[in-house]
This record gives structure tokens, sequence and C-alpha cells, in this order.
């Protein structure tokens, strides 16, 4: 992720001890996808900080369960900050819950930003939660290069 990061929300979330980082493959089963839905139904009144990019169809039915409840929440984007906070996230900035980061100067979401923005989830969270894993995908060589991240896969 660039060096030069753009933040909105509350910041001090950032400090949080407790971050646990939510990331999946794009390729899951319906069993795995219920699963994740169960995760998200159970922690998202915790007190937690989850993490995640968000950007895959399931992970953004994974925030839409999370943003029902009370559980602090850190959005990272693979691109540079909306010009306005979108409707559905203004409620949970607003009162405190949510920080959205991105990085300056990337306009548009790739491959290489969503590397550089999964490996500063995995190197700012304490625990990982991973909804599916590919074997052959790029998140599987992702996940084993952060040995310290106690890692829970919903998948298996």
């Amino acid at each position: 992720m660039a060096s030069t990061l753009q933040m909105t929300g509350n910041v001090s979330l950032l400090n949080r001890p407790d971050k646990v980082a939510f990331l999946s493959s794009r390729r899951i089963s319906a069993a795995d996808v219920l699963k994740c839905y169960e995760w998200a139904e159970k922690v998202r009144d915790g007190d937690r900080c989850i993490v995640s990019g968000f950007q895959s169809p399931l992970e953004k039915d994974v925030l839409k369960f999370l943003l029902r409840g009370k559980v602090p929440i850190i959005l990272v984007l693979a691109r540079s900050l909306w010009k306005t906070v979108p409707e559905e996230l203004r409620e949970a900035v607003n009162s405190g819950r949510l920080l959205i980061v991105s990085p300056v100067k990337v306009f548009r979401a790739s491959a290489a930003s969503a590397e550089a923005r999964n490996r500063w989830i995995l190197a700012n969270c304490s625990s990982l939660v991973l909804g599916a894993l590919d074997p052959a995908g790029r998140l599987a060589k992702l996940a084993v290069s952060y040995p310290a991240v106690r890692t829970t896969r919903l998948d298996m």
C-alpha cells in the first residue's frame, strides 16, 4: 500500500490491539458463504475491530451484516477515497465505529493495489479469519507469509 494514506472516520480504531482481518478468495461454495454470514452475525455486536477491503461480493455482504451491529470496522480500499462517503457507510462513520483507509493517488483498484491493501491489513491485525481460501490463489500465498497472524478458516 502506498506510503501516504488518506483516512476518514475514527482514526483511533488503528490503535486497537484486537483487530481481526477478514479476507476471502473470490471462489467460494454456497455452504462456505453461509458460514461467513453466520460468522458475521456472531461478531457484529462484538467489540473486536474487523478490518477488510470488503471488495468481493462476499466481503460486501459481510460488511452489510457488520453495519447492522455495533462492531468497530476498518474498511481498507485498494483505491483512493471516494469524493463523498457512500450513504450506507455514513452512519457508521458519523457514530465513530468506522474508519476508511486508502492509498493516495491510486485512482483505480488493480491486482497490485489489492495485494498491497491485503498486506497492509495483515500487517496491522493480530488475527485473520478466512472466509474461503483457494489454494492456487494469491491470498493463499499471502496468508502463509504472515505466520505471526493467528488464522481461522471458515471453509473447513
